[in-house]
């Protein structure tokens, strides 16, 4: 292949899911017609095409990389295809150098083709009665399968002297749900679940002193916003403070960190500090500045030159995707990887993920800050590459689904909120 065509590849993956939708299928005195665990096999195909236009412009090395890559998804459900979807990832990556100065920029974007229709999972859900529907996370697993539109994207300068370096940053995370909205109390729709956009974008810098040539304490700022859409009165007529009920809120953060290699087999990056925030008038929470911890970390341990460990962790406040109450959304995983042959790779991890919602106001939320669901996953892999074009794949997962909020009154069915799911994936991929 020329220089500037870095990967043209066809990958195939078949799945068979046991709980598509991710519910209990227990039923309660207000659902005695509980959804049952749906199952699925899944057919996905993923053609994918880089480029990169650096070696294109000649012997210049201020724009080393100038990447760019599509890689669609073409996911099918043989049992339910109603959860069908394509999805179209753009890729885009620019690095530059010049001097003491250096930056970049990095996009993803994902155009998802999939149904406008979100789950009606009968009697309540998490954007009405917040209590019936399930955990949080089959709303928000599901949700990812459905018409949205949804932007990554970090801008990072930098300009480094011997010991020091500053360094200006941006993100942008957005969300752009196309699903339909329906009043889901009641009728046809009772239990349909309603999604409102979201996003959050920030702006600050970085202060970094090099305590040795590879490793370096950073002192940070950011401020930023986050954005909730409002339900529109004939789906959720519920104010507060005589303004629509949503969650947008302004913050600022202090964030000390440390980031390089304090030993040649350890690499680490890792920020944290206080999130000091300001909730519009219409937010369903019980304290309005409030002053939260935002921390995130990646910590890599090469402990063979075949062998090595990660462990990622992220915390930070968040607004949700169906209207209502923020939450805090904590995750940490571990995965260890280990080439056994040349050819043969062997993976296995585990991941917790917590979404806690008890920073809001039961008596302003009705009820949807008495929630606090967590995920336990364990997962396991072999990948053996036959030639170095074709690679072959075995994946298995476990998602256990678990509530964490204890003494709900007698009509919050905690066990309706629990679900447990395995998938089990065989995958194929050509590069050419």
């Amino acid at each position: 292949m020329p220089d500037w065509l870095t990967e043209l590849s066809l990958g195939a993956k078949e799945t068979y899911d046991d709980n598509v939708l991710l519910v209990a299928g227990k039923t309660t005195p207000l659902n005695p017609t509980a959804m049952s665990p749906q199952d699925s096999w899944i057919s996905t195909v993923s053609p994918k095409i880089g480029f990169d236009f650096a070696p294109l412009t000649g012997e210049q090395k201020t724009f080393p990389t100038l990447a760019l890559v599509y890689s669609p998804d073409l996911v099918r459900f043989h049992e339910l295809p109603s959860e069908n979807y394509n999805a179209h990832k753009i890729g885009n990556k620019l690095k530059g150098q010049t001097g003491n100065f250096s930056g970049s920029v990095d996009s993803d974007f994902l155009f998802n083709d999939g149904s406008s229709t979100a789950p009606t999972y009968g009697v309540g859900s998490a954007a009405d009665q917040g209590d019936k529907c399930g955990s949080a996370f089959a709303s928000a697993m599901v949700r990812e399968r459905l018409k949205q539109i949804q932007e990554r994207a970090t801008v990072v300068l930098q300009y480094d002297r011997d010991r020091f370096f500053i360094r200006p940053t941006a993100t942008l995370l957005y969300y752009d749900f196309m699903t339909d909205w329906h009043a889901n109390t009641s009728g046809r729709y009772t239990g349909y679940q309603n999604y409102t956009d979201r996003t959050d974008v920030n702006g600050g810098a970085d202060l970094g002193y090099k305590v040795t040539s590879s490793m370096a304490i950073t002192l940070g700022y950011r401020y930023g916003h986050q954005y909730q859409q409002a339900l529109t009165p004939d789906i959720y007529s519920v104010e507060v403070n005589h303004q629509a009920m949503q969650s947008s809120s302004d913050y600022q953060r202090l964030l000390l960190g440390l980031e390089g290699k304090p030993w040649n087999w350890l690499t680490v990056k890792l920020a944290g500090g206080p999130d000091f925030r300001d909730y519009n008038p219409g937010a369903p929470v019980s304290d309005y500045h409030p002053t939260t911890y935002y921390g995130e970390a990646v910590l890599t341990a090469s402990l063979t030159p075949n062998q090595s460990v990660t462990f990622s962790y992220r915390q930070w406040q968040w607004v949700s995707s169906v209207g209502r109450v923020p939450y805090f959304d904590s995750a940490y995983a571990l995965t260890y990887h280990w080439n056994a042959t040349k050819r043969l790779g062997l993976d296995v991890g585990g991941k917790f993920t917590e979404y806690d919602y008890t920073a809001g106001s039961a008596t302003l939320s009705h009820n949807s800050s008495l929630r606090d669901d967590a995920l336990y996953t364990v997962s396991a892999g072999a990948s053996y590459a036959f030639t170095p074009h074709f690679t072959a794949s075995l994946t298995y997962a476990c998602d256990l689904g678990r509530n964490l909020e204890s003494g709900l009154p007698a009509n919050l069915y905690s066990e309706y909120r629990e679900f447990n799911r395995q998938t089990i994936s065989v995958s194929a991929k050509y590069k050419f």
